[in-house]
């Protein structure tokens, strides 16, 4: 990750972090773990998911349809190798047998003593365990669509994770809970800041440049008179200068100012000439310092 730009952005990052076919990361990013699913739509939109977030171990327990049919494959929207590479199993244990962490997603409380925790913090957890020596493999368990998951397929997790949504209206569909629970793992992997600068085509202005817009601005507003009280002005002038200062204006921004300006200034004038179908038509008594400039 270190060898990352620090400029670089979430998709450069996640290139660079995940291989193009996601099922190559099988065995160092969780398992997702579907029992019984009812619907090959669901189980692509799952498949959809997990490629969102660069989880390729897609395991199904006893799924009621192919899951490789056109639905499946359509709602997968080009996930086609999740599908491909998911492993079928008879029974949730069997599913779970090579995995020492296990998280079962469930939204409701069980008459069980398990520890609860959030995807956040299941993802941190996940991380920790996929990167020690040796491996810890870890999975998901979700359940079916309707029911959820039975008491016996809780009883095989070490945990239970429990989505934070609006108590009054926590449903989900399977395929929202997988994105949500991959979603915490991946941005975990992801250091993007939570804000970049802009990408610039001109570079910032210098306070060369900007004094002399100062100036121009300055000058033009004492002709118009808006600066005309005298105790007022001093206050004034460092409001105006203030406001163009914390802006990071480029050098190319500096200009278009200068010449909105000058229009404003030469737009009043009654003796103002036509403009030519260029535009070009640059005030004979205009002098700015900062050369002709037409807004961008």
């Amino acid at each position: 990750m270190s060898d990352i730009p620090a400029e670089a952005g979430w998709r450069e990052r996640g290139r660079a972090l995940l291989p193009k076919d996601v099922t190559a990361a099988r065995g160092v990013t969780p398992a997702i773990i579907l029992v019984e699913p009812q619907l090959g739509e669901n189980i692509g939109t799952c498949a959809r998911a997990m490629g969102n977030c660069g989880l390729g171990d897609l395991r199904l327990v006893r799924p009621r349809p192919d899951h490789l049919t056109e639905r499946a494959r359509a709602a997968s929207s080009g996930a086609d190798a999740v599908l491909e590479q998911a492993r079928i199993y008879d029974s949730t244990e069997d599913a779970v047998a090579d995995l020492v962490h296990v998280y079962a997603t469930t939204a409701r409380r069980r008459d069980m003593m398990k520890r609860l925790v959030t995807p956040r913090q299941a993802g941190a957890e996940m991380r920790l365990a996929l990167a020690a020596q040796p491996l810890q493999p870890a999975g998901i368990l979700f359940g079916r669509e309707r029911t959820g998951l039975e008491n016996d397929d809780v009883a095989l997790a070490s945990a239970v994770m429990e989505i934070p949504l609006n108590p009054w209206f926590c449903s989900l569909n399977l395929a929202q809970a997988v994105l949500l629970v991959g979603y915490e793992w991946f941005t975990g992997l992801d250091e993007t800041p939570s804000e970049r600068p802009p990408e610039r085509q001109s570079p910032l202005a210098t306070q060369e440049e900007l004094s002399g817009l100062y100036q121009h601005l300055e000058r033009e507003l004492d002709a118009s008179g808006f600066l005309r009280v005298p105790e007022k002005r001093p206050g004034m002038v460092r409001n105006i200068r203030s406001i163009f200062s914390r802006n990071g204006l480029s050098s190319q921004e500096v200009r278009t100012l200068h010449g909105i300006v000058r229009e404003l200034r030469w737009g009043r004038r009654p003796d103002r000439p036509p403009r030519n179908s260029n535009g070009s038509n640059t005030p004979p008594d205009f002098h700015s310092g900062a050369g002709d400039a037409e807004p961008e």
